[in-house]
């Protein structure tokens, strides 16, 4: 997974641990790095110190001869001698003159693997050429751990006589044993320092980012429609604190914009309600208002048939005060808040007794089981089945072969009542406006029916879908939470 994808605390848990696996191998690194320097240090001290010991001898050799002291009897000079000096100072040395041929070895017989006869003319130059008259070479043949020092002595005039060689074989074993052992403690106290490192890495990176998550977790409960809380932490750093003010400064303004879009939708909902109401009260009033004046101007007291039409009249007005009475009570019972008296009831019950006030035969209702208990309000879940089979039967007025089926089951912990119709179904450009109060299709209603049924529906927690083909029919489908 990439970094970037990870959350802040993997990725502060994840760069602790990799700084303190990168700080471990550095630190073995330049262990290793310190103690190959420190060996080399210590090989040419060490050739550096046989190499005086061994001129110390020499001049003293030099000193105490009756020889000549030139080149061409140095043979002579440390024929025993050379010896003696090998012996005393525990140390194989050889020497050449000043032309690169070899002259005596403090080696009892001349083996030529490993002595050379005769300096090469590189060697040679180089020694020649130093400003110290020392050349140490390197034997690539003998291993990298062999080499040799060459090095020009003088008599007492500071004449060169010779060049003293001294071969010198590194002898790391001890020292890398030694090494091994302090690598492998070091590995011990690294594992240790790592573990250590893992639950350190762990509790740190979960205090940095616990202020930061429950920061995440209050932005995510934070909705438009309820009162949320404030962020009340202390001892936070400066950088969250930042961030909990902002938040709650959000919090201050959102409830501000809560407030004003609530009045401002009441204020809106009540405009459309009364427009709905005086549009509503002036259909039947105008028939009212011109059967009146008509029977003001034509009733004659003394007409045979005056009797007769005032009951006519009578008639006429009670049936517009019934559809004014009808007209009220619906947006009465569409403005309230249903009261709910909740209980636990037999859905399946309920639903076959609300379907009894029909009458038209094409209506099937096929429970999938005779018992759902659910904890609902009796007349409201009445009142949601009548509508919407209100709506079907409306809906399929003008269908040959009408048919409308009732379906109530049970899905996962909801109780699903399902309305489906064979009617004309609804045109796309109306989906959207379904369940709005006072939208309506048919020539009569308020459009009132589905906006109640969705207003109670919700209030339980549940909801209200529908699919709908035209030319083919609805379905519109209740769910609700059985307890």
């Amino acid at each position: 997974m990439p970094a970037n994808k990870l959350s802040l605390r993997s990725r502060i848990f994840v760069y602790m641990i990799l700084l303190v696996v990168v700080a471990s191998v550095l630190i073995a690194a330049v262990t290793l790095y310190q103690y190959n320097e420190q060996s080399k240090d210590y090989h040419e001290q060490r050739l550096e110190r046989k190499e005086a010991q061994l001129l110390s001898s020499i001049n003293y050799v030099i000193k105490q001869t009756t020889w000549p002291r030139d080149e061409e009897h140095l043979n002579v000079i440390f024929k025993d001698k050379i010896y003696e000096v090998a012996d005393n100072l525990n140390v194989e040395f050889n020497i050449y003159d000043l032309g690169g041929t070899l002259i005596k070895s403090s080696k009892p017989s001349f083996e030529t693997d490993t002595i050379v006869t005769c300096i090469s003319s590189e060697i040679l130059n180089d020694l020649l050429n130093s400003v110290d008259k020392r050349h140490v070479d390197k034997n690539e043949k003998l291993g990298s751990d062999f080499q040799s020092s060459y090095t020009i002595f003088t008599d007492f005039d500071s004449k060169p006589l010779g060049i003293l060689n001294v071969p010198y074989f590194e002898d790391d074993s001890f020292n890398d044993e030694e090494l091994k052992e302090f690598l492998v403690r070091l590995g011990y106290a690294y594992f240790v320092m790592l573990l250590v490192a893992i639950a350190f890495a762990y509790f740190v990176s979960k205090y940095i980012t616990r202020s930061l998550k429950t920061i995440s977790d209050k932005m995510n409960e934070t909705r438009l429609e309820k009162r949320n809380k404030k962020i009340e932490f202390g001892g936070a750093s400066q950088e969250v604190s930042v961030l909990v003010d902002s938040y709650n400064s959000m919090i201050d303004e959102l409830e501000e914009s809560a407030v004003k879009l609530a009045m401002s939708e009441r204020e809106q909902a009540w405009r459309e309600m009364a427009k709905q109401v005086a549009h509503e009260i002036k259909n039947p009033l105008t028939p009212m208002r011109l059967s009146i004046q008509s029977f003001e101007r034509k009733f004659d007291p003394n007409d045979e048939q005056a009797e007769q039409k005032l009951e006519e009249f009578s008639k006429t007005l009670i049936q517009q005060i019934d559809t004014l009475s009808s007209i009220a009570s619906a947006f009465s019972n569409f403005a309230k808040m249903p009261t709910s008296k909740n209980e636990m009831l037999n859905v399946v019950e309920v639903t076959n007794l609300s379907l009894e006030i029909f009458t038209e035969g094409y209506i099937r209702f096929t429970p999938k089981s005779n018992e759902i208990i659910a904890k609902f309000d009796r007349t409201q879940l009445i009142r949601i089945i009548t509508n919407l089979v209100k709506n079907a039967i409306q809906a399929v007025s003008e269908i040959e072969d009408p048919k409308i089926n009732i379906h109530v089951f049970e899905e996962k912990n909801n109780v699903i009542i399902a309305v489906n119709d064979n009617g004309y179904g609804i045109i796309e450009a109306n989906k959207a406006k379904v369940f709005e109060p006072k939208f309506t299709t048919k020539s009569s209603g308020m459009g009132l029916g589905l906006a109640m049924v969705k207003n109670i529906v919700e209030t339980y927690n549940g909801s209200i879908t529908f699919t709908s083909q035209q030319n083919e029919g609805t379905t519109f489908k209740v769910s609700f939470p059985k307890s």
